[in-house]
């Protein structure tokens, strides 16, 4: 192992400090089926390979093995998939293949929120084809971020829901609700910027898999709610 690499494994991070917010499977499947069949390589996804630097449960990668010849993970945390312990803000290309890691062509993250403007500056240094990033809609807005990524390096999709997709802290449950706003920033190498996408409704519906329901938690929105009325 590496130097970077045995400091990156051993950094300590309270799991309730890490902003984990699983992103419902078929969130990802629309933006594969629905939205990345328009770019302009040619290339098939299952000659390719993805990774996931913030993997948590699992939640993005089975719709992405779904399509992708090979997809890689990583977490700072163990959230039940036994991920390798990597911290993405320290992640090069260097440090990958240094411990035996593959560059990968794509990255697909839902990156904690504050830090996401680091996980950007590593993906794009990192990623040789592509970037996804599912991220609240605020994140759209921020003179710092502006100048940091929008003004030199604008998505080339930006892709707003429909429907709300219902992210809760710490599980997926595909019965929640919510009054926050997500969309997919997409950025590919030697892709103009194309006009913004509206999803339309029932793409829950549409790509929503039997097999997701293994990653499911359902009812947990309402037994916490539940449990705030029970104890204010």
């Amino acid at each position: 192992m590496s130097g970077l690499a045995k400091v990156m494994n051993d950094r300590q991070h309270p799991a309730d400090s890490l902003d984990y917010f699983p992103t419902p499977p078929w969130a990802t499947r629309a933006l594969l089926h629905e939205v990345l069949p328009r770019r302009e390589d040619g290339v098939s996804f299952s000659e390719l390979r993805a990774l996931d630097p913030c993997a948590g449960g699992g939640h993005m990668l089975l719709p992405l093995s779904e399509v992708f010849g090979a997809v890689d993970f990583s977490d700072v945390h163990d959230w039940g998939i036994d991920p390798p312990i990597r911290d993405f803000t320290f992640e090069t290309v260097e440090t990958l293949l240094a411990d035996g890691r593959v560059q990968p062509d794509w990255v697909f993250c839902n990156p904690p929120f504050n830090i996401a403007t680091a996980f950007f500056d590593r993906a794009r240094a990192i990623a040789r084809m592509g970037v996804a990033f599912f991220v609240r809609s605020s994140w759209l807005s921020g003179q710092e971020r502006f100048e940091l990524i929008y003004r030199l390096t604008p998505p080339t999709f930006v892709v707003h829901f429909a429907e709300r997709v219902a992210l809760i802290e710490g599980a997926w449950d595909p019965h929640a609700s919510s009054a926050t706003d997500y969309v997919w920033l997409v950025w590919i190498a030697g892709m103009a910027p194309r006009p913004p996408i509206w999803l339309r409704p029932g793409m829950q519906a549409k790509y929503t898999r039997a097999v997701d329901m293994e990653l499911a938690t359902p009812g947990e929105a309402k037994r916490r709610a539940a449990r705030r009325k029970a104890n204010p």
